[in-house]
């Protein structure tokens, strides 16, 4: 019966923003939420494998995107080509090797760790990755229910201010794309004042994210919380999970 459906949203124990409301039943026809997000080692491996340059893999907005911005990989990376680790910086650690991928944080630029949760990827990149990798995204609510009961991990750090590696059953770290459209829940009402000048205006061209990151404050992350960015985002703390 309708009854038995999964719920999705806020079920108002506690704060919440109006685009996180009503509570409602949603259909799930059933599969699998990997239990870990993708990681910087994951990735070399869809890059290796020429997953920037092979355009069946790519929404045709995300392949444009790529030629446009000349993407070859996750934002703010740089490959230190003769760069002898001059691009250590800050509290960011060991110097990079010759030839080594290394990314720009918030603590400065250092190496990638192939452990961590890849970040600063687009919902383009995000999809042509799960495509790669015969996978897909989870909708929201596959995220949502999927995810109940999970750590919250909430590891705000202002000496690192970057994800820690990516650890299974877990959220948080980067926000997660995921497969639906920034649209309201059924019954949906904007509310009075800021939240409601907020969420409600930009339910158009935008795709959710799930979870929360490296720079939530504690506290703040939930099942339930939807953010939202253009498909082509890449500046947010922003990564994935695969479905299938």
């Amino acid at each position: 019966s309708h009854d038995d459906l999964p719920s999705g949203g806020s079920s108002y124990d506690g704060f919440s923003y109006d685009n996180e409301r009503p509570r409602h039943r949603v259909w799930i026809p059933g599969g699998q939420v990997a239990t870990r997000q993708v990681t910087v080692a994951d990735w070399k491996e869809f890059m290796a494998d020429g997953g920037y340059a092979r355009p069946e893999l790519w929404l045709s907005d995300g392949w444009a995107a790529v030629q446009d911005e000349g993407w070859d990989a996750p934002g703010y990376w740089r490959r230190e080509d003769g760069a002898g680790g001059s691009a250590s910086a800050g509290t960011a650690g060991a110097p990079a090797a010759d030839g080594e991928w290394t990314t720009f944080t918030l603590s400065g630029r250092r190496p990638v760790v192939d452990a961590e949760p890849v970040c600063h990827v687009s919902f383009y990149e995000a999809d042509a990755y799960a495509r790669w990798a015969g996978a897909r995204l989870p909708t929201e609510f596959e995220w949502e229910v999927a995810t109940a009961g999970w750590e919250i991990r909430d590891e705000l750090d202002p000496d690192r201010c970057h994800p820690q590696p990516a650890t299974d059953r877990t959220i948080g770290g980067v926000w997660e794309w995921t497969a639906s459209a920034y649209l309201p829940y059924p019954g949906f009402v904007t509310e009075e004042g800021a939240a409601g000048e907020y969420n409600g205006k930009f339910m158009s061209d935008q795709h959710v994210l799930r979870g929360g990151s490296a720079l939530t404050p504690a506290g703040h992350t939930r099942p339930t919380y939807r953010n939202f960015f253009p498909a082509s985002s890449r500046w947010a703390a922003t990564g994935l999970r695969l479905a299938r």
